[in-house]
């Protein structure tokens, strides 16, 4: 069942936001979708704490109660909500409500699946839905407001994934791409107004997506780790967060090797959907 917002910044809230050296601001307000578990659930526990609000959402109330009950410890305000992302209407229906009582500064769009569990057709309109449009429905209400303040921060979760095509993952693959493309577009698009967009590009991370993996991940990384490197990134206002550079070098070494060789290589990945 959805929460309700009964929340509202403090005077001292506002007070306490600062400018790192970078002069991104220090952001208190935090929407997190797909925050139930994976690098969602890293990241609000990673900026818990004092004189910070977390908006997060996920599809799983257990699991996102949790993940709320441990910000709160922390020391964080928390609403946790559980809205499926590809719902338009409540996407801007919640974002609309939690801008209007404590002025979002970062919003982080993470939620996404794998396609796997899916069949057939539904594979790729399913992966497509969450990991494309789930996107836009969670940055584009988020814009206007930040345009309004002329200040606010916006990271898009891609993937490796979407470097270069993998017969093993279309869908997946498809989905993270155009989510690349469309972060990068929106960085240029939105510098004007004081927006700061970064896309972030994974390679394995310990998640519920990977853990069905049944194939080697090289180079995984715990959750929190990648948590920590988007976290410190993002207040640098890096444009593009990749890692681990070893397999971020591979994917880029794909892309400029003969096609005829690109697709020797890729025809061996692993079949995911």
């Amino acid at each position: 069942m959805a929460r309700t917002i009964l929340f509202a910044p403090t005077a001292n809230k506002r007070e306490a936001g600062r400018d790192d050296d970078t002069g991104m601001r220090d952001p208190e307000t935090i929407l997190i979708t797909g925050a139930s578990s994976g690098i969602g659930a890293a990241l609000a526990r990673a900026y818990a704490g004092r004189c910070r609000l977390l908006a997060l959402t996920g599809r799983d109330a257990g699991r996102l109660a949790a993940v709320a009950a441990d910000c709160r410890a922390a020391g964080a305000e928390v609403v946790d909500e559980t809205v499926d992302v590809v719902d338009r209407r409540r996407m801007a229906d919640l974002i609309g409500r939690i801008d209007e009582r404590a002025p979002i500064d970062l919003v982080v769009a993470n939620a996404g699946i794998d396609g796997a569990a899916l069949a057939g057709d539904e594979r790729f309109y399913g992966t497509m839905e969450v990991n494309l449009i789930g996107v836009l429905n969670t940055v584009l209400p988020a814009i206007s407001p930040m345009q309004r303040r002329g200040r606010g921060q916006i990271a898009v979760i891609s993937s490796l994934a979407g470097y270069r095509g993998m017969p093993g993952a279309v869908a997946y693959g498809a989905s993270k791409a155009a989510v690349r493309s469309l972060g990068e577009g929106l960085r240029g698009r939105l510098a004007a107004s004081g927006i700061a967009v970064s896309v972030v590009t994974p390679g394995f991370v310990e998640s519920r997506i990977t853990a069905s993996n049944t194939f080697p991940m090289p180079f995984q990384w715990s959750a929190e780790r990648a948590a920590e490197r988007i976290r410190r990134d993002l207040a640098r206002n890096r444009g593009r967060i990749a890692f681990p550079w070893p397999l971020y070098a591979g994917v880029w070494l794909l892309n400029v090797l003969p096609s005829a060789l690109a697709d020797a290589i890729t025809a061996r990945s692993p079949r995911k959907g």
